[in-house]
């Protein structure tokens, strides 16, 4: 068996909105300061002597905790194959706190941290954590390194009383970047008043072994192979044929680079990291905000572990129970993206008029009812469907418009109403002719781009397919074969023509699983009704894209009374954040700061706004949810993951 690998695993558009473009089409990444170089931090140490601050990492510290200088320090986690892990890590300490990520200083002002302005900050931490590759085998002496970000909210002064673990979902999203980003989201959740803390999870962004199996050039290659749609497969056997070998040559590579450690990364497996991590904090109740998949986990984690489960917030939830079925988990997430469609993107738009939204303006001298609408929009994704358009990009040469590419778009756009009025923008676009958006987007849809290099803290989409395989892989392949998965392919399609056939891409490759593993590692396959010590507080978006209010009626219901309440938040988007509620806020804070629940088994919260017009929403071609633009001023979509995964359907 071979051992993993051990590395860290019309008119042209104006720039911001070339910008915004590239917020959906591209990948994220965050954007890394230069580290100080060795004569520099020589300097900083003889300058300001460790002892004005304190030493790290600090004796016994099992996250081996040290200032994060810039996002750059997180990547110099050891090695596995490091014999002095701890040695080297330690020389990556800067004592000088001028170079530290310090949080905002008391009345926000935002001067750079220094030795003699620290009071009231919070500091940014970065470390990682040793867990146990096999928690169920002993004599299994591997381990996975997990890459660690938390934000103190009380800085120098220690750790505080309570500690937000943070899951964005994925199954593949860096916790790494929330936690570099954690003084936004401690201010948003606890009032700035809490710890935050965010891991990548075992096989994603930093942590090792990573499951990372081929280039990124590869993912591009086969996506474009395997996310034809069925409404542009002339043979939707063929294609099916043509995607499974694609499917089995991915899992082959991860076999060979791997062996069996894609078997370890169950959600159930990550249920008991998230405990060792609770563990490492010191504190004996786990306090979570857990978004998407997320919820999957916390979920599980509750109740496997229901005494240690305190103040959990599962935002756009999951049902995890139907994931154990082969398909299951494409099957939870079809229920309401035509709704967001229909309802959200397209009759807010016609809501908001033609000063507001470019489709709403009116055509050949008529004005625009959703119904138009509508019909527009079926006509122009028709055409794609039948006729591809060529287009040209000035940058980047040339590109073609297809169907999926623009399904792709959409459903991607629906995770955020700050992107919709760029859609509109191109669709009208296209509707006219005009090419220029869309052949931006066509380009950003690449995982490698040339002359970049590949981004280590990017979704790790070979997990994300070892997870849901594996978590539903004691339910076995399907005795049909292909019969039973073109059955679902068409079953999906036809309950959401835009994003069904997505979440079949997701599940198919468990065609292949048990080909190569027996099983995932310690499913955990119990009840969701184990009584807690805290009931949870649910969160479901009521047009939600991806994950639907019926999903956490489906987990309260089982759960019980005693155990969750549930929040229903009017709005759109993939999580709360995506279409803030002052609402929704206060009800968070209330549960964190002070275990405080609501009475009532469900209770309504709506958005502070609506979509392309409301003064509370920032116009995206001003102020862009982009990656990297600083760690106080984070994305404001808690769901990463899916913005990198262009042909899979994460969450």
């Amino acid at each position: 068996m071979k051992q993993a690998d051990q590395q860290p695993g019309g008119n042209a558009p104006g720039f911001l909105t070339r910008l915004a473009i590239l917020a959906i089409g591209i990948a994220p990444t965050l954007v890394l300061s230069v580290a100080a170089s060795p004569a520099a931090l020589h300097h900083s140490r003889q300058a300001n002597p460790a002892d004005t601050t304190g030493d790290f990492p600090k004796p016994d510290d099992p996250f081996h905790f040290i200032p994060c200088i810039s996002n750059k320090t997180i990547e110099g986690i050891p090695l596995l194959n490091d014999t002095n892990p701890q040695e080297t890590w330690r020389k990556m300490f800067d004592p000088n706190p001028d170079n530290w990520k310090w949080g905002p200083a008391p009345g926000n002002a935002t001067t750079p941290g220094s030795s003699n302005s620290t009071q009231g900050r919070g500091l940014h931490l970065c470390g990682y954590l040793d867990v146990p590759m096999d928690y169920l085998n002993k004599s299994d002496s591997r381990i996975h390194r997990l890459a660690v970000a938390k934000y103190q909210a009380s800085g120098l002064k220690g750790k505080g009383a309570r500690t937000i673990v943070m899951n964005p979902g994925g199954p593949g999203g860096s916790g790494v970047f929330f936690g570099l980003s954690g003084g936004y989201y401690s201010r948003i959740l606890s009032n700035g008043l809490l710890d935050f803390l965010g891991f990548d999870p075992r096989g994603v962004g930093l942590s090792q072994p990573t499951i990372r199996c081929y280039p990124a050039a590869l993912h591009d290659r086969w996506n474009l192979a395997v996310g034809k749609s069925l409404r542009e497969s002339p043979s939707p056997r063929q294609q099916l044929e043509l995607v499974n070998a694609v499917n089995d040559a991915r899992f082959r590579a991860c076999f060979e680079k791997l062996g069996d450690v894609p078997r370890f990364v169950s959600t159930a497996s990550v249920a008991r990291d998230v405990d060792a991590i609770r563990v490492a904090l010191g504190e004996p109740e786990l306090t979570g905000y857990m978004a998407s998949y997320g919820t999957t986990l916390g979920q599980i984690y509750a109740n496997m572990f229901p005494d240690k489960a305190g103040r959990l917030i599962l935002d756009s939830v999951d049902y995890s129970r139907e994931h154990r079925v082969t398909g299951g988990y494409a099957g939870t997430k079809v229920h309401s993206t035509t709704d967001a469609w229909n309802e959200g993107f397209l009759g807010e738009c016609v809501a908001a008029g033609p000063s507001n939204c470019a489709l709403a303006k009116p055509t050949n001298g008529s004005g625009v009812t959703l119904d138009s609408l509508k019909e527009r929009m079926a006509k122009l994704l028709d055409g794609l469907a039948e006729r591809p358009i060529p287009a040209y990009d000035e940058d980047k040469g040339p590109v073609i418009i297809t169907y999926s590419l623009i399904m792709w778009w959409i459903r991607r756009a629906l995770y955020n109403p700050r992107y919709w009025l760029t859609l509109a923008e191109a669709l009208a676009d296209l509707e006219s002719g005009n090419t220029t958006i869309a052949a931006l987007v066509a380009h950003g849809q690449f995982i490698h781009q040339p002359r970049e290099p590949e981004r280590p803290l990017a979704l790790a989409s070979e997990l994300l397919t070892m997870v849901v395989c594996g978590d539903a892989s004691a339910d076995g392949p399907p005795a049909s074969g292909l019969d039973f998965w073109e059955s679902l392919w068409r079953n999906l399609t036809e309950k959401s023509f835009l994003s069904g056939g997505s979440h079949f891409v997701t599940v198919f490759p468990c065609q292949n699983y048990n080909k190569y593993w027996p099983q995932g590692a310690a499913l955990y396959q119990g009840d969701l009704n184990n009584k807690l010590k805290h009931p949870v507080l649910l969160i479901a978006e009521t047009h939600d894209p991806v994950t639907p209010l019926r999903n956490a009626r489906e987990l309260h219901k089982e759960m019980g009374m005693e155990n969750a309440r549930l929040v229903v938040h009017h709005g759109y988007g993939h999580a709360f954040l995506s279409d803030p509620s002052d609402c929704t806020i206060a009800i968070i804070r209330e549960y964190l700061l002070n275990g405080t629940i609501p009475d009532k088994r469900e209770t309504d919260c709506y958005a502070n706004g609506k979509p392309y017009r409301n003064s509370t929403r920032t116009n995206h071609k001003r102020s862009l949810p982009m990656v990297g633009d600083g760690l106080e001023r984070p994305v404001h979509n808690v769901h990463m993951p899916d913005w990198v995964n262009m042909q899979q359907g994460g969450l």
